[in-house]
């Protein structure tokens, strides 16, 4: 049997981040976190493939964990899903190496796609 990839989801609300729980956990390991700090841990314990992760938390910004992210690990893939979809914000996430940037609400099809 082939080895699950694994996600690392981020996100402060518990919403967004059990919907993709829910949708990506048949396809994919799933580890969760709700904060900056727990998601450094997990990359730094884990071997994770992918990161969806929220701009806006408490704590860190969700930029400054996608630049530790980067720095720990930097062939880990970050996707950076927000309710605060600025073209500012896009650039900025890009610039410091996230793989793409969408907005909430998001497409099932979208995060599936991806």
């Amino acid at each position: 049997m082939a080895q699950k990839g694994s996600i690392l989801i981020v996100d402060d609300e518990v919403g967004p981040r059990e919907s993709l729980r829910m949708i990506l956990k048949p396809i994919y390991e799933i580890y969760t976190a709700t904060n900056g700090d727990e998601a450094l841990q997990v990359i730094q314990n884990e071997n994770i493939d992918l990161v969806t992760l929220d701009l806006r938390m408490p704590g860190l910004s969700g930029i400054d964990v996608l630049r530790e992210i980067k720095k720990i690990r930097a062939d880990v893939e970050v996707i950076v899903i927000t309710g605060y979809g600025t073209l500012t914000n896009a650039q900025e996430a890009i610039r410091y190496g996230a793989g793409d940037f969408i907005s909430k609400p998001f497409n099932v099809a979208d995060i599936i796609a991806i």
